[in-house]
């Protein structure tokens, strides 16, 4: 078996160095016999979706394959991608980044990603996957003023102008200022919610935005999707209704937030909306978020579970 291990030089705030030696200990650790029968590569990534097309790469001879993506949420989005489909390809999180969002769905078992060991004896768990307008996503998939905020956050990081939650909260506060409704229309089966929306969120995992937990009881293989659409709020009631939703409190505010489990959701907008999946933003009009049941194969440290 080949074990891939796919080095984001430029997520978190480790340097390139820091990360090369954290998983190059980590090879050293493993057990002779692991480390005789199994090979080991080492890529460290030159550009947006390179982690895909490396991925892409090693798999086409259909040999088994582990990829262990090394960064952060988009990180292991591009790897989700590539692996998404392939039998022979098993992906999991070794967290560099600084959200690493996606495995905070395991609670504290989340820290056992960081143990190579682990990942690597670790066990292949089917997964479901969200695909959106042909782009999969593993964790959380959003449209409207937090995926606005998502991609100003993203644009401000890029430009080094601030970092961490100062960046977050001045994305909102001018995203506010914007407006907080997008013309928008979303369809789940016999609902149809609009014509103006503040957001809406389709969740496959639990945490997103740092911290963000609008649906406590997603589970990534339970072959349903949890999805929230916020509608009606103004600038005086959005600040509530954000922080009711990113605790997973939309029982309390039913006027502003509908809760629906579904495998189809469809979202119509006037013009092109920002949308979030998992860190990554593209734009669009209309926007199909789709179930794909076990759509990817994702491995699991054998002591923890959901």
């Amino acid at each position: 078996m080949l074990h891939l291990f796919v080095i984001n030089p430029v997520a978190g705030k480790l340097k390139i160095s820091e990360k090369l030696t954290l998983v190059n200990e980590g090879i050293n650790k493993l057990p002779e016999s692991i480390r005789k029968k199994d090979e080991f590569l080492v890529y460290v990534t030159k550009d947006t979706m390179d982690a895909c097309k490396k991925v892409k790469q090693e798999a086409a001879n259909g040999k088994p394959l582990r990829v262990y993506a090394c960064g952060g949420d988009v990180t292991l989005n591009e790897c989700v991608n590539a692996a998404a489909g392939r039998h022979n390809v098993a992906v999991t999180d070794f967290p560099c980044g600084t959200g690493n969002d996606f495995i905070k769905t395991f609670g504290e078992g989340k820290n056992s990603f960081s143990d190579i060991t682990k990942l690597v004896t670790g066990k292949v768990k089917p997964l479901d996957l969200i695909l959106c307008n042909g782009r999969y996503s593993i964790n959380i998939c959003s449209v409207g003023l937090d995926a606005r905020v998502a991609e100003d956050v993203h644009n401000f990081s890029k430009r080094k102008i601030s970092t961490g939650a100062f960046d977050y909260a001045a994305c909102l506060a001018l995203n506010v200022i914007k407006g907080t409704k997008s013309r928008m229309t979303a369809t789940v089966d016999s609902l149809v919610c609009g014509p103006e929306l503040n957001l809406v969120c389709v969740c496959n995992g639990r945490y997103y935005g740092g911290g963000f937990n609008p649906s406590p009881d997603a589970r990534p293989d339970d072959g349903i999707l949890d999805c929230l659409i916020v509608s009606g709020a103004n600038r005086f009631s959005i600040l509530r209704s954000i922080a009711a939703f990113s605790r997973g409190g939309y029982k309390k505010l039913p006027e502003y937030i509908s809760y629906v489990r579904t495998n189809h959701i469809e979202v119509q907008a006037k013009s092109p909306q920002a949308v979030n999946l998992d860190g990554e933003i593209m734009k669009a009009t209309r926007i199909v978020f789709d179930l794909i049941p076990e759509g990817v194969n994702f491995v699991i440290p054998e002591d923890i579970e959901f």
